[in-house]
């Protein structure tokens, strides 16, 4: 008799790759280089919006806040009731559901219809990177799946770099309503080329609320899903401010906070793909050493980043350890989970969005309540405590 557990990594092994698939890899980056560059654009037009539609800027932080929190909550609801749908078709449809979702923010009359629009950018973002996530084990053989999971969180970095940077140019010479139509195009032609490279994407194991459940009793899910928490929420709590420290404690002249941001973004796309290549090797040891080093690049920044050169290098190994996160701890869930990828990647992008919110949230709250040192120290903290956790799970083979 076949247990459910021994049918399920049967059908995961007749699905392992025996050839690479570059190009799908590549169009999934673009999925989500596009996703990530949808979800922060609003950044950058909050003025403009709130000045066409009658609200304050803060209001129109909605726009930002709304689609990460219903990302959270969609990322493990989507794949579950979707069931065993093909995921190609799946990955489609919320391509298809981005493309009218921006359409509707360019044409919206109120405010209201843009948030609602919004909340449709949240469900794309959470179901296709609960999916996409975790796509390298049906894209490419075993060996290159670090490779090509760096490749696909790098349309994450890029987003950051490249994609809201230059969103937000188009939106000030153009207007709001063209940043988010163009958007839209974007998001067809990156359907067009899903629909032509991906491949029929069977479900191996379709997602159930019991399959969710059950990687709770997982170690290495657990720490993962710690780690996630600790470090995404130390991070964001910090670099949210990261504008006003690098003006009060670094000196640096408030012209320049762009370019070293930029800098910032460059420096994460080189950890992502440096990570990626780490983690083929040894995935516990590259994981520990991206939290180690996230921690110590945060204490040296608050200790001796006080003039505008220390500031900015120290800003700079910040973000190249910071690039490693998320290609570092999805290829974690991926060998803690290798039977049940896809549910324990669902859970990991909605606690990633969560942790997101929960960091800024926390970060205004103490800024406002002490100094500015103190949102530093509480993210060095909490990436401390992650490498803790982190190394606990020394012992587990699947993650070597």
């Amino acid at each position: 008799m076949t247990t459910p557990e021994q049918s399920a990594a049967q059908a995961a092994d007749r699905q392992t790759p025996t050839r690479n698939r570059w190009t799908a890899v590549a169009s999934v980056a673009l999925g989500t280089f596009l996703l990530v560059t949808a979800e922060q654009l609003p950044i950058g037009l909050l003025t403009g919006v709130g000045s066409a539609l009658s609200v304050s800027e803060g209001t129109a932080g909605l726009m930002v806040t709304v689609p990460s929190l219903v990302a959270a909550v969609s990322a493990p609801l989507v794949p579950v009731l979707v069931g065993a749908m093909d995921r190609r078709l799946l990955l489609l449809g919320l391509m298809g559901l981005m493309t009218l979702a921006n359409a509707a923010s360019a044409l919206a009359p109120d405010f209201a219809v843009l948030v609602a629009s919004r909340v449709l950018v949240g469900v794309a973002i959470g179901g296709f990177w609960a999916v996409a996530g975790g796509l390298a084990v049906r894209l490419v053989t075993t060996a290159n799946v670090p490779r090509a999971t760096a490749v696909i969180f790098g349309g994450v970095a890029a987003a950051n770099v490249f994609g809201v940077p230059i969103g937000t140019l188009l939106g000030e010479f153009t207007g709001w309503r063209i940043a988010f139509a163009t958007l839209g195009g974007l998001a067809l032609v990156v359907l067009l080329a899903l629909l032509t490279v991906l491949p029929p994407l069977t479900a191996a194991r379709p997602v159930r609320p019991r399959l969710l459940a059950e990687q709770f009793r997982n170690p290495g899910v657990r720490v993962g899903i710690l780690a996630t928490f600790l470090m995404v929420t130390g991070h964001f709590s910090a670099y949210t401010f990261v504008s006003p420290a690098l003006q009060s404690l670094s000196g640096i002249d408030e012209r320049l906070v762009g370019p070293v941001l930029f800098a910032f973004g460059l420096a994460g796309m080189a950890g992502n793909f440096v990570a990626g290549a780490a983690l083929a090797r040894n995935t516990h040891r590259t994981v520990l050493v991206i939290t180690a080093a996230l921690t110590a690049a945060m204490l040296l920044y608050l200790l001796l980043g006080r003039g505008p050169g220390s500031g900015a290098a120290l800003l700079i190994a910040w973000g190249l350890a910071f690039g490693g996160v998320s290609v570092g701890l999805q290829t974690w869930m991926i060998k803690a989970a290798p039977k049940a990828v896809e549910a324990a990647s669902a859970l990991w992008v909605s606690v990633f969005n969560l942790s997101i919110g929960l960091g800024a949230l926390v970060g205004g709250v103490v800024v406002d309540s002490f100094a500015l040192q103190g949102v530093l120290w509480l993210g060095a903290a909490c990436v401390l405590v992650a490498a803790l956790v982190v190394w606990s799970a020394r012992t587990d083979g699947n993650l070597r």
